[in-house]
C-alpha cells in the first residue's frame, strides 16, 4: 500500500498569516485580545494568585515537552482519563530563572500548591492528581481559540493561502486529537507573553488591569467604525488618542477580571502614577501614549508567535485532513 505523505508544498508560513494580521489588524486585533483577556481572567480566577498558576503551566509544558522529544502523543481524553500526570522532575532554580520569578517566591508557590493538593510527591515521581482537573482542564478556552482559528482560516482560504477553511469544530476536534502537541505550542506562545509583559508593568495584575482598559478601547473602536484601516492608524487611532476614546471604571474591572475593587483601584493609581494610563473627571481610564512603543514591540512579538501557533496548528489539521 502506498504510503501518503503531507503535500509539502501546500503548508502555510508563520510569515503569511503574520502579513494577514498586519493587514487586518482593525479586525483580528479586537478579537485576540478579547480571547487573551478571557484566558487571563481564568488564570487569576483558578488560584487568584498568577504566579502559582505560571509555575503550574511551567511544570505542565516540560511534560508535554518530555512527551514531544520520545515522540509520545496524547489525545485530551487520554491526558485527562490518567489518574495522574507525572511531571517532569524540575528544581526550583531552574523554575525561578525561566518564570523570573525571586528563588524564595517560586520556593514559597510550590509549597503553597503542594498544601493546595495541585502537586504531589510520592517517592521519586512528582505528580497532579486526578483531583486537579477542574483547575487544569482548559475545555473553554479550547472553544475559543478553535474558534479564533476557524475565523482566521476562512481569510486565509480567501487568500488561496490555505487550500482549506475549518470550522469551529474541526479545530477544536483537531486540537483535541493531538491536545499534548498543541497545548505545548499554545503554552510556548502565551508563557513568554506573561513573561514579556510583567517586564513592562512589574506586577501581572497591573498587565491584567491594563488590558482589561486596551480591550475595552478596542470594543469601543468596533461600534465606532468598522472600516478598514492600516495597523498603525488603528492603534495611533483607538489605543493612544486622548480626546476620541471612551474609558472604563475600576468597578467594571474589577467585575470581569474577579480582582477585588481595592487592588484594582491600588493598581489604577500606580498605573495612572507611572503614565501608563489616563484618568478623566469620571474617573474613567483610557491607555496613556507614553509606553506605545514599548506596547507595541511587544505586541509585535506576540503576534509573531500567535502565527507560528497557527501555522503550525493549520498545517497539522491540514495533514490530518489529507490522510482521512
Amino acid at each position: 500500500m502506498k504510503k501518503i505523505l503531507p503535500e509539502i508544498s501546500t503548508q502555510i508560513y508563520p510569515d503569511s498569516i503574520l502579513s494577514l494580521f498586519d493587514k487586518n489588524y482593525y479586525e483580528i486585533g479586537p478579537i485576540w485580545a478579547s480571547l487573551q483577556l478571557e484566558w487571563l481572567n481564568e488564570v487569576y480566577r483558578t488560584f487568584y494568585d498568577y504566579e502559582k498558576f505560571m509555575v503550574l503551566i511551567y511544570l505542565r509544558n516540560k511534560t508535554f515537552d518530555y512527551y514531544s522529544k520520545n515522540f509520545v502523543k496524547m489525545t485530551f481524553e487520554e491526558y485527562y482519563n490518567q489518574k495522574m500526570i507525572e511531571i517532569e522532575k524540575f528544581n526550583v532554580i531552574e523554575v525561578s530563572k525561566n518564570l523570573k520569578i525571586p528563588k524564595e517566591s517560586t520556593r514559597r508557590k510550590i509549597i503553597e500548591l503542594e498544601k493546595l493538593g495541585i502537586i504531589k510527591r510520592s517517592k521519586k515521581k512528582i505528580f497532579l492528581p486526578r483531583s486537579t482537573w477542574p483547575n487544569i482542564k482548559p475545555e473553554e478556552n479550547i472553544k475559543r481559540i478553535a474558534k479564533f482559528l476557524s475565523r482566521i482560516s476562512k481569510t486565509l482560504y480567501e487568500k488561496k493561502y490555505l487550500n482549506n477553511m475549518y470550522t469551529t469544530e474541526e479545530v477544536s476536534n483537531g486540537i483535541k486529537k493531538n491536545f499534548s502537541y498543541v497545548w505545548k505550542l499554545y503554552y510556548d506562545m502565551q508563557i513568554p507573553m506573561l513573561l514579556n509583559y510583567k517586564k513592562i508593568f512589574k506586577d501581572l495584575e497591573s498587565f491584567h488591569v491594563n488590558g482589561v482598559c486596551i480591550v475595552n478601547q478596542f470594543l469601543n473602536s468596533k461600534i465606532q467604525d468598522n472600516s478598514k484601516m492600516s495597523k498603525e492608524y488603528f492603534l495611533d487611532k483607538y489605543m493612544f488618542e486622548k480626546k476620541i476614546l471612551k474609558g472604563i471604571s475600576a468597578m467594571s474591572i474589577s467585575d470581569i477580571t474577579g480582582i477585588p475593587r481595592p487592588t484594582v483601584i491600588r493598581k489604577l493609581n500606580k498605573l495612572v502614577k507611572d503614565n501608563f494610563l489616563n484618568i478623566d473627571f469620571k474617573k474613567h481610564y483610557t491607555v496613556s501614549e507614553n509606553y506605545k512603543k514599548e506596547l507595541v514591540e511587544i505586541q509585535k512579538g506576540v503576534l509573531e508567535n500567535l502565527a507560528k501557533f497557527s501555522s503550525k496548528t493549520f498545517n497539522l489539521l491540514s495533514a490530518q485532513k489529507r490522510f482521512s
